[in-house]
């Protein structure tokens, strides 16, 4: 299926172009051109406890011919950052709006008894994975494995908000397996906001909010040779304003002189590794940093406040989030530059060079941010904020490994990926494979993670976060230690011991079910760098209260029948 996958979804955007339909001069999926003042995405706010959004999925072509996916509300708003706070519920209509895939290839990943939508996914198949929010992997909620909605489908999502959700940035994106990496490559991605930093981090109250969404997409200049500037992999942009090779055109922000911004940043690429850092005159700048992946920085110890950690660059991995404060620029005449500096990924992996985002221009006047409420001046407990002092239950060992066929022989789509518990046989990624590890709620387990790849790979797991002790062989002092839920495992240097990582994964919470880890480099996950984990419930309570909800489910299903 992924030999022609390419050449099916270009078809699949053109059909979309009818009569009457919008191409790259106006949408369905609306692009700025490269030099743009980088704009705040829409915003949509829960009310009274409830969140109620309507997405309709499309799909358009830009000025080189690159296919676009995107999220569109019924009136217009393209990828809107939804806004909740913890215990809301966010409902939300996924409409497909896509051509049908006549004739492209398809594929059966689901039988009657364990469907959740569709069960043929197709080349235009799409779901929607809540990306870091701690919510259950059932149907109709963020469950990825079986979901698919089909052109002309849609499909109801109702995510229960946990009351003890840790305050930060989450994001959507679509995460059906085999074509997620192409999907997010045409953008259809956003930001989620889960409201409450302030009351852990004072720091950022009153400060204006920036949202920057950072995403990669086929390169627009093949057929460009430029032996001074290397090529990357993937061209990017900064909330959809295109940064192309060989030019590199940066956005444009704007920051009024003398002030300091909340800056909350994702990096929504499929494939790109991005390592931000902001110059003022050649001098990368501090970045007070309060959170990473969702989660304040420095809440891991029972304390219930968190910290800050000055760092002067910050690596993003595919899916990672970072949120900050910075100051402006002195002056207008200040050269200041948000960038990304170059990636060794290992000798085998994607070429991600260093190259401008933004320029950062001052302004006298407000630049117009809505600004961060007060802190609230509540304390209150939530998910993974004692973590570092949990009581581990139980050890693995994961490892992750691929093969590729030689350069320039066989087939250069037959790349297979694995990520394999030790001592049990490489395969790749099976929807239909019984889980790999199956635990049990209430568990805390510890987990090294190999790599035994000439590159590097971004683990991630869904449905919890992780706390990352050890990185090949160096301890995290306690106090330094941070939580996570995508973190980077290091490429193998030539003959030598596996590098790893040693995180610790918190199961304690509600979540019970199937759900996946996987590499989020998506080329990796889509070749099958993925499996299923399940956790059970506990013993006593919890299966007792599962057997009763069993038991009147089926009592309601026998009375509605008896009607």
């Amino acid at each position: 299926m992924k030999a022609i996958l390419g050449a099916a979804l270009m078809l699949l955007a053109f059909a979309a172009l009818s009569p009457g339909a919008r191409a790259a001069d106006g949408g369905p999926c609306v692009r700025p051109e490269a030099g743009s003042d980088i704009k705040r995405p829409p915003d949509l706010y829960s009310k009274k406890g409830v969140l109620n959004v309507a997405f309709r999925y499309y799909t358009s072509v830009d000025s080189y011919g690159r296919t676009l996916f995107c999220f569109v509300t019924p009136d217009g708003l393209e990828s809107p950052t939804l806004h909740v706070k913890p215990g809301d519920t966010l409902n939300l209509a996924l409409t497909n709006m896509l051509p049908p895939s006549l004739g492209a290839p398809s594929e059966v990943v689901s039988g009657k008894g364990d469907a959740c939508g569709d069960t043929e996914m197709t080349i235009a198949s799409v779901n929607i994975h809540f990306h870091g929010a701690n919510v259950s992997p059932t149907c109709h909620s963020d469950e990825v494995i079986r979901t698919l909605v089909n052109p002309g489908q849609t499909f109801q999502y109702s995510i229960h908000i946990p009351k003890d959700e840790p305050p930060g940035l989450y994001w959507y994106h679509p995460h059906v397996h085999g074509i997620s990496s192409s999907a997010l490559q045409g953008g259809p991605t956003g930001a989620i906001e889960v409201e409450g930093i302030a009351d852990l981090q004072p720091i950022v109250a009153g400060l204006p909010e920036r949202y920057i969404v950072l995403r990669d997409q086929r390169l627009g200049a093949l057929a460009v040779e430029n032996p001074i500037v290397p090529a990357p992999n993937w061209d990017v942009s900064v909330n959809y304003a295109p940064v192309n090779y060989p030019e590199y055109t940066p956005a444009v922000i704007k920051m009024q002189e003398g002030s300091q911004e909340f800056w909350r940043v994702v990096n929504a690429g499929a494939n790109t590794i991005m390592d931000i850092q902001v110059t003022y005159d050649g001098v990368a700048q501090p970045l007070q940093v309060v959170a990473f992946d969702g989660v304040p920085t420095g809440s891991k110890d029972g304390k219930r406040k968190g910290s800050i950690v000055t760092q002067y660059d910050i690596l993003l991995s595919p899916a990672a989030r970072a949120e900050f404060v910075i100051a402006a620029p002195a002056s207008q005449s200040t050269k200041a530059v948000l960038k990304t500096l170059a990636i060794d990924g290992g000798p085998i992996a994607d070429s991600n060079p260093a190259r401008p985002l933004a320029t950062i221009v001052t302004t006298k006047a407000p630049v117009g941010l809505p600004r961060m409420p007060a802190a609230g001046g509540r304390s209150r407990h939530f998910r993974f904020d004692d973590l570092v002092n949990a009581k581990v239950t139980a050890t693995r060992k994961l490892i992750f490994s691929e093969f590729k066929p030689p350069v320039g022989g066989g087939d250069k789509e037959g790349a297979v990926f694995y990520i394999t518990v030790k001592g049990k046989k490489e395969k790749p990624f099976d929807p239909n494979e019984k889980p790999r590890i199956v635990t049990t709620r209430g568990a805390v387990e510890e987990w090294t993670i190999f790599n035994h790849s000439a590159e590097v790979h971004e683990f991630h797991i869904h449905q919890i976060h992780f706390l990352v002790e050890e990185v090949n062989g160096v301890k995290i002092p306690k106090d330094q230690q941070q939580i996570y839920d995508t973190f980077q495992v290091p490429y193998k240097q030539g003959f030598g011991r596996d590098p790893y990582i040693k995180i610790k994964l918190d199961f304690r919470g509600p979540t019970v079910g199937d759900f996946v880890y996987h590499c989020h480099i998506l080329d990796h996950e889509d070749a099958g760098m993925m499996a299923k984990i399940r956790v059970l419930p506990r013993r006593g309570a919890d299966r007792r209260a599962q057997n009763g909800r069993t038991i009147m489910k089926s009592a309601s299903a026998s009375a509605t029948a008896s009607r």
